[in-house]
């Protein structure tokens, strides 16, 4: 971590990373994958590696907050056929943040959000009759559950964006909104944690990082608060074409920069 980075974050800067931790809770409790916003707002103005080491623990503290609030909607079969893909994405995500540096991570993190703009806005127009959630038991299930598992590990561990990977499987498996929420709580609570380890084996979380997530945790709890608030209130399509069209100007702001 680079800690003049940290130590000379203007006014401003330090509003912005305050605007984008309430995102991240509002995320965790409302919209799943609007905390891409938070992503592209983080990786601008920390280095980018940095940045993925940052958000961590502050994602993890929306997590809580989710899981507190939707403990008892999650759909564990789905969960228990997730994780060993996701393990796997991890490790590779890993590796990849050991060969990578600092304009590759920024690049990636670009090309990811873009690509999950593009496949979201291509789903919406192309969706056909979700399926059920109980599926994730038949074998189409379980391919599809690992091909969306290694990428959403891969995602979250290089660039904390694995929000929009696992909010259109969970959509395409025909969740409710509550199912929907109370699944990706542990999922992401669970994944998150795992990540820790890897995270600080990296040097992407040291206690100068963590001094700055200390800061910026009190922005987390309001925006949760507001998110199960608004949940049953939001217009969600205009929400989602905002988040949407919000994540491709993060993504186009950090390929250009």
């Amino acid at each position: 971590m680079n800690t003049m980075t940290l130590w000379h974050i203007s006014g401003w800067e330090f509003a912005a990373l305050a605007l984008a931790a309430l995102l991240v809770g509002f995320s965790k409790t409302a919209v799943s994958g609007a905390n891409t916003v938070s992503l592209a707002i983080f990786a601008a103005i920390l280095p980018a590696r940095a940045s993925t080491g940052v958000l961590l623990p502050l994602l993890i503290a929306g997590d809580v907050l989710a899981v507190a609030t939707y403990r008892r909607h999650a759909h564990w079969p789905t969960l228990w056929r997730l994780f060993p893909a996701v393990a796997a994405g991890v490790v590779i995500g890993t590796l990849f943040l050991v060969w990578a540096d600092d304009g590759v991570v920024r690049t990636s993190i670009g090309a990811i959000l873009l690509l999950m703009a593009g496949v979201t806005l291509w789903r919406r127009r192309t969706a056909d009759r979700p399926d059920d959630p109980d599926a994730v038991t038949t074998r189409a299930g379980r391919a599809k559950a690992g091909s969306y598992g290694v990428l959403g590990g891969f995602t979250t561990m290089v660039a904390n964006a694995g929000g929009p990977v696992m909010s259109m499987y969970l959509l395409s498996a025909g969740f409710r909104k509550l199912g929907f929420l109370g699944t990706s709580a542990f999922f992401f609570l669970i994944v998150n944690l795992s990540k820790v380890p890897f995270s600080a084996g990296l040097g992407l979380i040291d206690g100068h990082s963590l001094l700055l997530d200390a800061a910026l945790v009190a922005f987390v709890v309001p925006g949760a608060l507001i998110g199960k608030w608004a949940v049953h209130r939001i217009n969600q399509r205009l929400f989602e074409q905002l988040v949407i069209a919000a994540t491709i100007v993060g993504g186009l702001q950090l390929l250009l920069r």
